[in-house]
């Protein structure tokens, strides 16, 4: 009985900018515990390599080459996936961007593009899924937060913002959609060694401090995500909901 809990087996899953990293890591897990997973990433060229490796591992997957911070392909995008491969199920809004610089020297650019990748689509695919959720009483959204949606840290201060507010939406869909059936959770990542994270993980003096400030002493693995996800998106978590999953090592858990 336990086991069936954690069965994805039927259900069709969105992960947004899923051609690598944290996003490519959460799918696998998703399509290895039975869901068929659809890949998203601006870049056919990537992403199609990203679902060929699942393919060739025996596990179901797609891909939706479409920009998630454009609203009117993202509603195409969501409407060709009910179509041609089913039910979405289970979103993972996933897609997000970094941008590193003391606070004073950021433009107005540079911080608009940042909150648009990291909030506005989270926002933009989120509604369009969830418009097809509704009718079916059913369905799970997990939003990945960060522990920055905790903390601050200097020169990252978009990306913190945009995290802080991707907490919130998340609390906010789920006060609106709960009552519709649907499960609305959030993963925080600590950190994690990903393209993102690239500047970090070439920085000895980061290195260092990591190895201090985290209870557990070291980076994450991205495969380590996938166990919070499969259980966000399963029976396992039916009465969860508004929560944030910190897969963190233990930083947030201390000072």
């Amino acid at each position: 009985m336990s086991t069936k809990l954690f069965d994805l087996t039927g259900r069709v899953a969105l992960v947004t900018g899923s051609s690598r990293g944290i996003g490519f890591a959460i799918a696998r897990g998703l399509a290895e515990a039975g869901a068929t997973v659809v890949l998203n990433g601006r870049d056919a060229a990537t992403l199609e390599p990203a679902a060929a490796e699942l393919r060739a591992a025996g596990l179901n997957a797609s891909t939706a080459v479409f920009d998630v911070c454009d609203p009117g392909a993202v509603a195409n995008a969501v409407e060709a996936i009910e179509r041609d491969v089913g039910p979405i199920d289970i979103l993972v809004n996933n897609a997000g961007m970094q941008k590193r610089l003391p606070l004073e020297d950021f433009t107005l650019e540079q911080w608009r593009e940042v909150l648009a990748t990291n909030v506005d689509a989270a926002f933009l695919v989120g509604q369009a899924v969830a418009r097809k959720m509704i009718p079916r009483r059913r369905g799970k959204i997990i939003n990945i937060c960060s522990v920055t949606s905790e903390l601050g840290r200097a020169t990252i201060t978009p990306y913190s913002t945009s995290k802080g507010a991707i907490k919130m939406m998340t609390k906010s869909m789920c006060a609106e959609w709960a009552k519709h059936g649907i499960n609305v959770n959030g993963i925080g990542p600590g950190w994690f060694k990903t393209e993102l994270n690239r500047a970090l993980v070439e920085s000895e003096s980061f290195n260092a401090w990591l190895a201090q400030r985290a209870p557990m002493g070291r980076w994450g693995d991205t495969p380590e995500l996938a166990g919070a996800a499969v259980f966000l998106a399963s029976d396992a978590s039916s009465y969860v909901n508004g929560h944030i999953l910190y897969v963190d090592g233990g930083v947030t858990a201390v000072v």
